[in-house]
């Protein structure tokens, strides 16, 4: 059991941080009810401690949300961890080591649990009985204590092993590089412009339809972080579709379309009701820009393939999967999208393969 300390009184430790270096890095957190991830507990791991802190306690925290980012951090699968911190306290990490992307560019999964991790490093089998645990409820017992401070325990060792392995293949700038990518923080902001394109179902829907799936979209994301309610509590992405194929102008026909609750139309119906009708309000608007994008021709998918296999081919030469270097996904985003400013065409994957592709394309 790795000796840890509880913390209620956050920036009490800020001074035990502040010459540090490195700092392993874990979070707990809930988000069932909430569109934000709300932040329950910030395990922190130094080379000779481990500090649970408890940010629900309503105490000061900003001379150790500062001393806290003011250090590297190491943490394995960080974008959760670096989202819901960065939402919390507006703040991210000087800089970070992400283990699961180190462990990655070294040839394992590419996305490789901790849990995994720490077995194949240093032969130990951390438990997982605590990976739903409500870590609202206060005051938090030892035992999920335990299991939080067993998630950084191996942060620094870890990230010494395989510094120390990416080195001598002369990988470690790629792992750091890639780890830096997500501390962009446009990853984590928010823009309901765009809540169209977590919409479930919009993509069979073309023209005025689609046009008002869009504006739906983006009124429900606004009521959801208005409320901070998850945007399937505001309104289901079914019923939310079934309006934008049904086109309800009146709130009778906006309480039959199915499974809309009533207490909606009555809170929000006007509302709904105006999202839909801005539809017309330019008279001249070209529906025929509201579709789903093109499936690849025959063409693209050719091309695809090819691109696909100069990625297979260098991922074999460096033993490490392919999505690693780029996935399926980045390399459609390339030729349907025309995405020039994807990471393969940057860093050490343009060493690599960036100008074969650029070729291709």
């Amino acid at each position: 059991m790795p000796a840890y300390t509880f913390v209620d009184q956050p920036n009490e430790i800020a001074s035990q941080l502040d010459n540090r270096e490195r700092i392993g890095v874990d979070t707990e957190f809930m988000r069932e009810r909430t569109f934000f991830a709300q932040l329950c507990l910030v395990q922190v791991a130094t080379a000779d401690d481990i500090y649970c802190v408890d940010p629900l306690i309503n105490a000061d925290m900003t001379t150790f949300w500062g001393s806290l980012c003011g250090r590297n951090w190491v943490l394995h699968s960080a974008r959760q961890d670096i989202e819901v911190i960065y939402q919390t306290a507006g703040r991210m990490p000087a800089a970070i080591f992400d283990t699961q992307i180190a462990a990655g560019l070294l040839g394992h999964p590419p996305q490789m649990g901790y849990g995994s991790l720490v077995s194949e490093l240093f032969n130990v089998e951390l438990p997982k009985s605590h990976t739903r645990a409500n870590w609202a409820t206060r005051p938090l017992s030892a035992e999920y204590l335990k299991y939080a401070a067993e998630d950084v325990e191996y942060l620094l060792p870890a990230h010494e092993i395989l510094a120390e392995r990416l080195d001598k293949k002369g990988r470690l700038g790629w792992a750091e590089a890639d780890s830096t990518l997500l501390l962009d923080a446009a990853l984590y902001e928010v823009d309901p412009a765009n809540a169209h394109a977590r919409l479930k179902g919009a993509a069979k829907l073309r023209g005025e339809r689609r046009a008002i799936a869009i504006r739906l979209a983006e009124w429900r994301e606004s009521e959801a972080l208005r409320r901070d309610r998850p945007r399937q509590w505001i309104l289901r992405d079914s019923v939310l579709v079934d309006m934008a194929y049904r086109m309800p102008s009146t709130l009778d026909e906006l309480a039959s379309i199915d499974d809309m609750p009533a207490k909606v139309v009555k809170r929000a119906g006007e509302s709904i009701l105006t999202a839909i009708a801005n539809r017309n309000a330019n008279k001249s608007e070209d529906y025929s820009d509201y579709r789903p994008p093109s499936a690849p021709d025959n063409a693209q998918k050719l091309l695809l393939k090819q691109m696909q296999q100069v990625v297979a081919e260098c991922a074999t030469d460096l033993d490490i999967a392919a999505e690693t270097i780029a996935s399926k996904k980045e390399l459609s985003a390339v030729i349907l999208g025309g995405n020039r400013n994807s990471r393969v065409f940057d860093g050490w994957r343009r060493e690599l393969i960036g100008d074969r592709l650029v070729s291709l394309l």
